[in-house]
């Protein structure tokens, strides 16, 4: 017989409860909208495509959208996305994925006002299939997104040197290639031409929200100058990380001039260190990147050729001294035009 229980307030099995009802319906909603978000980009290309073939067949000329753009508008005056200009995006989207199955599958898994970003900012085709995938994987916002092709993702994404064949198993290997890239852009950072290693360590702790992105998914910051006591002696880390996916222990050095040889060396001691005090059970080997400005490639091999531990050589792209001038040029205006408004309220 029912007694009509009522749960005390911290009741675990009431909030196990509310927690699985709480993830069932964000899932649900997530479905929900993927789901329309779907429908209306399939739309969108049924109808791009309708007016590229009547334009092919029939001759029309650009003005044929004004005049459709006009009579849809009229139709359903509640809703949105028959201006003219979405309905060029539609036919540019329909003659840049000819395929339906692809537009369905792959363009219609991220939003419409990305895939306009995507048209009109990237002009190959294999690139744009590539940032539509990373924006799947990732879960880009149209911010993000942007600010990853313009500072070109896409083309930085080649591999780095490394050992990795040798000293992962294959499929971390594999994995660990993917994750890593082979130039990391540091533009957003505000540091001195001339600037040292230290300097470059602050600002990426200023900054460390932009260096996470850049890094990509997965990575979480442990700690900045990370101490490693071997036999009384110290040893210190310039930033170490752990990545989710890799399930590893990530150390980074910083280097401000051309890699040399000795720095994997440094770098293979580390992690030698990292995975005998810190290493837990189920963690897979620590990797190291040694991330420096430029680096010839054969002397990068050589150097990590015999190594046991693996180890990645990146380099990094820091803002020019052009950049630099301008935004300190924009930043000056922007405290003249402060104060001028000040001075106009005050008089």
């Amino acid at each position: 017989m029912s007694r009509n229980l009522v749960p005390t307030p911290d009741d675990p099995q009431y909030f196990a409860l509310l927690d699985g009802l709480k993830s069932r319906i964000r899932a649900s909603q997530v479905k929900a909208a993927l789901s329309v978000n779907q429908e209306l980009i399939l739309l969108y290309w049924h109808i791009g495509r309708e007016i590229l073939t009547r334009q092919q067949e029939q001759g029309w000329g650009a003005k044929v959208i004004d005049r459709l753009a006009q009579d849809l508008k009229r139709e359903f005056p509640d809703m949105k996305g028959f201006s003219p200009r979405n309905l060029r995006y539609m036919r540019t989207f329909a003659n840049a994925y000819p395929d339906l199955e692809f537009g369905h599958q792959a363009g219609a898994q991220i939003p419409w006002k990305h895939n306009c970003l995507i048209l009109d900012k990237v002009q190959d085709s294999e690139e744009r299939i590539w940032y539509i995938q990373r924006t799947i994987e990732n879960g880009w916002s149209r911010t993000i997104l942007e600010a990853q092709i313009e500072t070109g993702l896409y083309q930085r994404e080649g591999k780095p040197v490394t050992n990795f064949e040798r000293t992962l198993p294959l499929a971390q290997s594999e994995l660990a290639h993917e994750t890593l890239r082979d130039q990391y852009n540091l533009e957003f950072l505000t540091i001195e031409k001339d600037a040292k290693a230290q300097d470059l360590k602050r600002a990426l702790m200023e900054y460390m929200r932009d260096f996470l992105l850049e890094l990509g998914v997965g990575f979480s910051f442990v700690g900045q100058n990370y101490h490693l006591d071997v036999e009384g002696n110290d040893f210190y880390v310039d930033m170490l990380f752990y990545h989710f996916k890799l399930r590893c222990f990530v150390a980074i050095q910083l280097e401000m001039g051309e890699f040399k040889p000795e720095h994997s060396g440094n770098m293979n001691f580390y992690l030698m260190a990292i995975d005998a005090q810190e290493r837990g059970e189920y963690d897979q080997p620590t990797i190291g990147i040694i991330l420096c400005k430029t680096r010839n490639k054969t002397i990068a091999e050589y150097a990590l050729g015999n190594l046991r531990n693996p180890i990645a050589v990146s380099t990094h792209k820091l803002p020019s001294p052009e950049r630099l001038q301008a935004e300190l040029g924009n930043a000056v205006q922007k405290i003249e035009i402060a104060d001028n408004l000040e001075f106009k309220q005050t008089s």
